[in-house]
């Protein structure tokens, strides 16, 4: 089944890989490089969005996005991406979150502009951009049914198996009672609703973001005389220049992107829920928000991550062929292990307990945004709130259950089927955002426009000839008055 499920994965995402840079190039060029030029409006919008109504402030949304975007794909993604491409997969995963970010910004606008109340909260994603936006609502339902079943019983298991994995090495501890403790500690945050989901993300993301990355930049501090000859290997890997790895300089790129894709979730859709729960007076502000969550995740944590495991030389790549080209920790799988590895460097007997931590923590908040997701998408499908409710400890109960099966499953067959789910879903949402793209486009040059003229940019639908933003459709001037008394 492993093998089977890896060869299907492998045919989804090999084109994916080179999807995902094209589209993101083309929204660089048609937002004239957003990503770039509103850094500074980025900050901003953290910093002075607010939330009510039903709806999170943009710092909320940004750490509910966060803890999905900072997961194991920040620790053991990079690892694979290198042990698969080589050192050069790291400037691959760069340039992917370059022009990936500008693809959360599209995915993020879309979210903004056709999420809907429910029950209260400001609630969208991605099938109700394709239901509203796209009016395809048979391909909504089919994506809603793919991401309840995969966020709710499939891809958590991704994220507690290695956060079991990581234990027992660290601590000795049997993957069925990590399976345990892990699932009692979802129970207890799940059981809260959104308001803790929200509650417990905007707490430790930021603690567990900056822990880890001060740690990775006293690796690279300790190894420091080895950083310029790091940097050197990565980039003439990654351009086919060095001589040991110019035959694998295709599996660079697409393992880069690939990982960089996984690590980040730009394109598949998965930050489009955070972002539409978001309050605020223009898409455009959570646009550039979701965009900077982009350079956060890979930039900054994957980038860390992988220079570390660079200038410690704790790294294994393979030849394809069941050799390896470079084998700098002999014996150890790809994964948390080669970081483990990096840290002992510096810090002797520390690496097992460090990583370990650290997975938990980014795995555990990735557990819960798929919850969230996961009942956003069952509000998607079912309108009767009694329905709601009974099919709720469903979902409940299959992240519980999917936490501790994937404690003790077989790891590579839990990859590979995280991979399929996400690869599909990514498929379907690139290809929304081509299709949607003028809606993107008009956005962008409404709040550019706004901007330009000294004031606070407001949303108007109907001014841009956008139909199915309903939340949108009360006048004006009221949104101006509701989001005002919610700041003061």
């Amino acid at each position: 089944m492993e093998e089977t499920l890896a060869a299907f994965s492998s045919t989804l995402w090999s084109p994916l890989a080179y999807v995902v840079l094209g589209l993101g190039l083309l929204f660089t060029i048609a937002t004239f490089g957003v990503q770039i030029r509103r850094f500074p409006d980025m900050l901003r919008q953290i910093r002075q969005g607010h939330g009510g109504e039903g709806g999170l402030s943009a710092f909320q949304a940004l750490a509910l996005t966060l803890s999905a975007r900072v997961g194991v794909g920040s620790i053991a993604g990079v690892a694979t991406a290198i042990a698969a491409g080589g050192p050069g997969a790291l400037l691959w995963m760069a340039v992917t979150a370059l022009l990936g970010s500008t693809v959360a910004y599209a995915e993020a606008v879309l979210a903004q502009v056709f999420k809907q109340r429910v029950a209260g909260e400001q609630r969208g994603g991605m099938p109700f951009y394709i239901r509203y936006g796209l009016r395809a609502p048979w391909l909504a339902v089919i994506v809603a049914l793919i991401s309840v079943t995969g966020y709710g019983f499939i891809f958590p298991g991704i994220q507690v198996n290695n956060i079991a994995s990581s234990a027992k090495l660290a601590f000795g501890l049997e993957t069925w009672v990590t399976g345990i403790i892990v699932t009692a500690l979802l129970a207890l945050v799940i059981v809260g609703g959104t308001k803790r989901i929200v509650n417990f993300s905007q707490a430790v993301v930021p603690v567990m973001s900056i822990g880890f990355f001060l740690c990775a930049i006293v690796i690279i501090f300790v190894n420091l005389d080895k950083v310029p000859a790091a940097i050197t290997l990565i980039v003439t890997s990654a351009l086919g220049i060095d001589q040991m790895y110019a035959g694998i300089v295709g599996f660079a790129v697409q393992w880069g992107v690939r990982r960089a894709v996984f690590a980040s979730a730009a394109g598949d859709g998965e930050g489009t829920y955070a972002a539409a729960a978001a309050q605020n007076t223009h898409p455009g502000k959570q646009g550039i928000v979701q965009a900077f969550s982009i350079y956060v995740t890979v930039l900054l944590i994957c980038m860390a991550t992988g220079l570390m495991m660079v200038v410690a030389g704790t790294y294994n790549v393979t030849d394809g062929k069941g050799g390896y080209i470079f084998e700098g920790v002999p014996g150890l799988v790809a994964g948390p292990n080669f970081v483990q590895s990096a840290i002992d460097t510096a810090i002797p007997g520390m690496g097992p307990a460090f990583v370990s931590i650290a997975v938990l923590l980014f795995a555990f908040t990735s557990q819960i945004f798929y919850f969230y997701v996961a009942t956003t998408n069952l509000f998607f499908l079912v309108k009767n709130e009694q329905a709601r409710k009974v099919l709720g400890v469903v979902i409940k109960l299959g992240a519980l259950g999917i936490s501790f099966f994937g404690s003790v499953a077989n790891a590579g067959a839990v990859w590979a089927a995280g991979d399929i789910g996400f690869g599909l879903l990514a498929w379907c949402n690139m290809a929304c955002l081509v299709l949607l793209s003028p809606v993107i486009i008009k956005v962008c040059r409404d709040y550019d426009r706004q901007r330009k003229m000294g004031i606070d940019p407001v949303f108007d639908p109907k001014a841009l000839g956008i139909r199915g933003a309903v939340f949108w459709e009360s006048p004006v001037e009221e949104r101006k008055a509701t989001v005002a008394s919610a700041f003061h």
